[in-house]
């Protein structure tokens, strides 16, 4: 009578859910949902705010997962899902109402390989969790790529009556997001680098400077920060490259003088 008592009870607790890191979860999938309402409202600007605070929601869901251990493989997949709607389908269908409707069928394509790269992004990240190197992101992660787009929008509308002709270089930037999504480039994941651990005194100082920039000017310094992360991939990854070759040649060189010797 114990035991199935206990079985019970333990099958109660595998089926339960965490609420606070799927509460998390779901603000940031109705912060998605409305970009998409004010994108095909119009409302561009809001829409690209709306995706920056999925940005911020997406990150604390993992982190309050991880400091309370209450990570699930439920609270994971849930978390793709919600990333797929939050910075796949609401940036995708952002840009192509923003500067990509002009092209007809060329702009939706776009608009839609930006949405497909990051689902197959998304897929290859839960399958890949564990055998890479968790320094690296194995291609541009998807909320960076959506941020990059909400960031520019954000940017343009700064400009205002200075701002370039946005339909071309847009297009070309989604072709390259969603490219970089779905590339082998690496990028660094930030994962490694711990907030309440002890730091050097001027990783403090500069910290402050980075946000009293970025306060002074959010719309232009969130545009060069994205920019900046986004071009730090292939070099962070040709850097790795000409290391490995470096230390191949190295190895190569010192078996050939111990054969030698002996």
């Amino acid at each position: 009578m114990k035991r199935r008592r206990k079985k019970t009870k333990d099958r109660k607790e595998f089926r339960g859910i965490y609420i606070l890191p799927n509460l998390l979860t779901t603000a940031s999938l109705f912060s998605g949902f409305y970009a998409i309402i004010a994108a095909i409202n119009g409302r561009f600007e809001a829409a690209a705010l709306a995706i920056l605070i999925s940005l911020i929601l997406d990150g604390l869901d993992g982190r309050v997962a991880r400091m309370t251990q209450s990570a699930s493989n439920f609270g994971v997949q849930y978390d793709s899902l919600a990333d797929l709607v939050a910075f796949g389908v609401a940036p995708g269908l952002l840009v192509y109402l923003w500067a990509l409707q002009p092209y007809g069928r060329f702009g939706w394509v776009a608009a839609f390989l930006f949405v497909v790269c990051g689902a197959l992004r998304l897929a290859r990240f839960n399958v890949q969790i564990g055998s890479i190197d968790p320094r690296y992101f194995n291609g541009l992660p998807i909320p960076a790529a959506a941020t990059m787009v909400a960031t520019t929008i954000l940017f343009y509308h700064h400009l205002g009556d200075w701002a370039p002709g946005r339909h071309i270089p847009i297009l070309i930037m989604i072709y390259v997001l969603s490219f970089l999504m779905v590339s082998n480039i690496k990028f660094y994941s930030f994962k490694k680098f711990e907030l309440f651990k002890r730091k050097p005194f001027h990783v403090l100082v500069a910290a402050i400077l980075i946000f009293i920039v970025v306060a002074t000017e959010p719309f232009l310094m969130g545009f060069l920060l994205m920019g900046s992360y986004v071009i730090s991939g292939p070099i962070c990854t040709l850097l790795l490259l000409e290391r490995r070759s470096t230390k191949k040649k190295d190895e190569s060189e010192a078996l050939e003088v111990k054969t030698s010797e002996t």
